[in-house]
């Protein structure tokens, strides 16, 4: 008998009910460090003071009015994430994969717009992720997504990722846009080269065609600046942004510059639910913190003290692990065996972690740790690949 709960996931046997900072509590009492945070959403770890006053104080406010009116928290997180980024124009959306959809739609309507209706093709790479939608799915094309799915939704090419000759040559008269993530999550934790990222600009101002970044897992802090291409010294057209952004709370951005953006006009574009009170109070909260000085500093210092301490470990452990790889505080550890064994060890011994492609161990922790909590991660890391050499496992 099917149970209630539609059985779309494949969860762990944990379940928890409260969280402070960068650890976790389930049911029975047990502390997890929470090095997945939700994945890569709990930015600012759990129970945040700031983002619960927040929250708090607007949910006694308004919750919810709709975009038939003006809501002013929108107004200032709009004109923030401006200030402080390429972009000149914000839309809100519910979760990153509707802020995909979101710049898909924009890329179409630009060209439309310009009287190149019949440009509407968007080149992806090979191992992205851009969601769970029929058209998310179509642009990642990872078999494990699609199976059961076809027909794919018409208008994708793929390349291989970081091949900036792959992806010039699939560039044809229908091209209208690349999407890429600037480093792939679920793909496996690979950052692009940063003269790559250049190439794919180069390439798009020679062809005529619309640079889409997806950073719903990579931005918002997550490598050590606000967005991760800021680290190539180049900026796209369409900015997709989510999880971090709302430290766990649901919401969404596509963010675009005005040549793009001024496409959309009422009408084109909606949603019931996006950047409502609740949301926009709570990333607000988010850019607080993020945006004080010194804190993406910060990121930077732990996150560099974290990856010099995975490279010693895998050094030590060579025969469970092959590899780190990654940018800021989104890393990754290549596995020898199955990364789902060393994920089941490292929750054993109290550390939450999260698969990714490639076998690789996601490690995606708050941005506010410690080196003490960057250290007790190591330590439950050797633990658990010690664990597993004695096991054979």
């Amino acid at each position: 008998m099917i149970p209630a709960v539609m059985p779309t996931y494949a969860r762990a046997d944990l379940t928890f009910e409260k969280g402070e900072g960068a650890y976790i509590h389930d049911t029975d009492g047990r502390r997890y460090l929470d090095f997945g945070a939700g994945i890569a959403v709990t930015s600012l770890g759990h129970c945040h003071p700031h983002l619960v006053k927040a929250l708090t104080e607007q949910a006694g406010k308004v919750w919810h009015t709709s975009n038939l009116y003006h809501i002013p928290g929108q107004a200032r997180l709009a004109q923030r994430l401006v200030d402080n980024s390429f972009a000149d124009s914000v839309f809100f959306t519910n979760s990153g994969g509707e802020a995909v959809e979101c710049g898909l739609k924009m890329i179409r309507k630009y060209h439309a717009e310009n009287n190149a209706p019949g440009r509407y093709r968007v080149i992806t790479c090979e191992g992205a992720f851009h969601g769970r939608s029929l058209a998310a799915i179509a642009a990642g094309r990872q078999a494990k997504h699609t199976k059961g799915f076809e027909p794919l939704v018409d208008g994708f090419d793929q390349v291989p990722f970081g091949n900036l000759n792959e992806m010039r040559a699939a560039i044809g008269p229908e091209t209208a846009g690349i999407l890429v993530e600037p480093v792939q999550g679920e793909g496996g934790i690979r950052p692009a080269a940063l003269d790559y990222l250049k190439g794919l600009r180069e390439a798009a101002d020679e062809f005529g065609v619309l640079l889409m970044f997806d950073e719903v897992q990579c931005g918002m802090g997550r490598t050590g600046k606000l967005f991760a291409h800021e680290w190539a010294g180049i900026a796209p057209d369409i900015l997709a942004s989510a999880k971090a952004l709302g430290g766990g709370f649901p919401v969404g951005a596509c963010l675009a510059t005005e040549p793009v953006a001024t496409a959309m006009t009422a009408g084109s574009h909606g949603s019931t639910f996006g950047g409502n009170p609740l949301a926009m109070a709570v990333a607000n909260a988010v850019l607080d913190v993020i945006l004080a000085d010194g804190f993406l500093e910060r990121v930077e210092g732990i996150a560099g003290y974290l990856k010099g301490k995975l490279e010693a470990l895998v050094a030590a452990h060579p025969a469970m692990l092959a590899e780190v790889r990654g940018s800021g505080l989104m890393l990754g550890l290549k596995c020898v065996g199955e990364n789902t064994a060393l994920i089941a060890e490292l929750n054993a011994n109290g550390m939450l972690a999260i698969a990714a492609g490639d076998n690789v161990v996601r490690l995606v922790p708050p941005l506010v740790i410690e080196e003490a909590q960057a250290d007790e991660a190591v330590a439950i890391l050797e633990t658990s690949c010690a664990a597993l050499e004695e096991r054979g496992e």
